[in-house]
């Protein structure tokens, strides 16, 4: 069984055939080109940081060091081995704000038309760009082809960092909750954040976008079973049969996918386990950060610690690659790729406010119905802008996913409209 799945993993990382017969983008110069491997040096470098760290933690915490500790170290060692106790309910929870003047239905209306244009903007956006820098050249003349941007780690910084300084400016400008976590917690959360982003750049030099917003969306499925095999959590008949609608509307969609012109990466092998590793970390960084949420920290506290580990990951595994200085180099022959990740990186940061925001105002059902809308958006932009054939019975299969995830909200909704006073838990931030 080991030697099949490793037989599966290792025809992945190789040039694969695009759909129709056309190999979307010319095979690697050498095996250290392959994605498997940029993953595994990607890996190890995040390792050489996590290993020591959590190995210091532990002997922190074996030595007693919060009884026995002193020097100007102690405060700082504390607040990343041990966190701080909160000292009163008021400084645990902020209270929440009571709006008089603005709660009119026509204030209301055009909040909500704030938060979904703020959406959508950001993350449509966000989606366009991220297509064109991981799959166009840049510097193209009528005599070269141009070069293309191959390392999607440096872009998973460049979108940290922004991010990071966001939310360090909104922690300073508005109050927040007494923060009580263990910075190191957060660096569980920040790897596996790390490396689904990684994932999903790097999957759209081997799948179209629409393959992978589908892809997506269709997480659900691997979310239930895992719910089902490890927790032995029970579902309702909705969620089944929502989650078949999704798995047929998806496999609608890439058995009937035409072939993609040469521009366009087309779907292979190597782009589906990396959209499987995208689901698999996504999932892990969800969950923890839920687990994170225990100690009462708000959301933007969140953003903050994750994206500070992040930061520390990417930029210590780039020094040693030597692939910091490159990033730049390349930036600095390319302005408009400049641009193009600066852009990014702002959509990216500004899309996780508006989120916030939204969820705060509205609740998680609104923002889901929103999210659902612009991913059918984002699909039809693609297939706009960048050239993707979608057959008769792909769309069909797009509009049977998209019909599934609403069903997924309305249902849910109805559930909770008849439980009474139901705790709702703080929402789990995507970075």
């Amino acid at each position: 069984m080991d030697a099949r799945w490793w037989a599966v993993v290792v025809l992945a990382t190789l040039p694969s055939l695009g759909a129709g017969g056309e190999s979307p983008e010319a095979p690697p110069q050498s095996w250290t080109q392959l994605w498997l491997f940029r993953f595994l040096l990607n890996v190890a470098g995040y390792a050489s940081f996590m290993v020591p760290g959590y190995l210091l933690v532990q002997y922190l915490r074996r030595k007693n060091y919060l009884e026995t500790g002193r020097g100007l170290c102690f405060p700082l060692v504390k607040a990343c081995v041990f966190g701080n106790e909160p000292k009163a309910p008021d400084e645990v929870l902020l209270a929440p704000r009571t709006e008089t003047v603005e709660s009119t239905p026509s204030w209301q209306v055009l909040k909500l038309a704030f938060c979904a244009s703020g959406l959508q903007v950001s993350y449509l956006t966000w989606g366009v760009l991220q297509e064109r820098v991981m799959t166009g050249s840049y510097g193209a003349t009528s005599t070269s082809p141009g070069e293309h941007f191959t390392d999607s780690q440096f872009l998973v910084l460049m979108n940290r960092v922004l991010a990071l300084v966001v939310a360090g400016l909104y922690c300073v400008l508005r109050k927040q909750p007494r923060h009580g976590a263990p910075m190191y917690r957060y660096s569980f959360a920040s790897l596996s954040n790390v490396l689904s982003s990684w994932c999903q750049y790097e999957a759209l030099k081997f799948v179209s976008f629409p393959t992978q917003v589908l892809a997506k969306a269709s997480k659900v499925i691997p979310v239930m079973m895992m719910g089902k095999l490890v927790s032995r959590r029970s579902y309702e008949h909705w969620e089944y049969l929502t989650a078949g609608l999704i798995s047929i509307g998806v496999s609608m969609f890439l058995l009937s996918s035409g072939p993609e012109p040469r521009s366009s990466p087309a779907t292979t092998l190597s782009g589906l386990v990396l959209l499987a590793g995208y689901i698999a970390f996504d999932s892990f960084t969800s969950n923890w950060q839920d687990a994170l949420f225990a100690y009462k920290m708000s959301s933007v506290q969140m953003m903050f610690g994750v994206n500070l580990f992040s930061c520390l990951f990417t930029v210590g595994s780039l020094l040693e690659q030597g692939a910091l200085l490159e990033g730049a180099r390349f930036m600095g022959r390319h302005s408009e790729f400049a641009l193009h990740a600066l852009l990014l990186s702002v959509c990216s940061a500004f899309g996780q406010l508006f989120i916030f925001y939204t969820i705060g105002q509205f609740g998680a059902a609104v923002f889901t119905i929103i999210m659902t809308l612009r991913q059918a958006v984002a699909i039809l932009l693609s297939c706009l802008l960048y050239g993707h054939t979608v057959t008769v019975v792909g769309g069909l299969g797009v509009a049977v996913v998209f019909t599934a995830l609403l069903l997924r909200v309305y249902a849910r909704g109805r559930k909770q409209r008849g439980k009474k006073a139901v705790p709702t838990e703080p929402p789990v931030q995507k970075v």
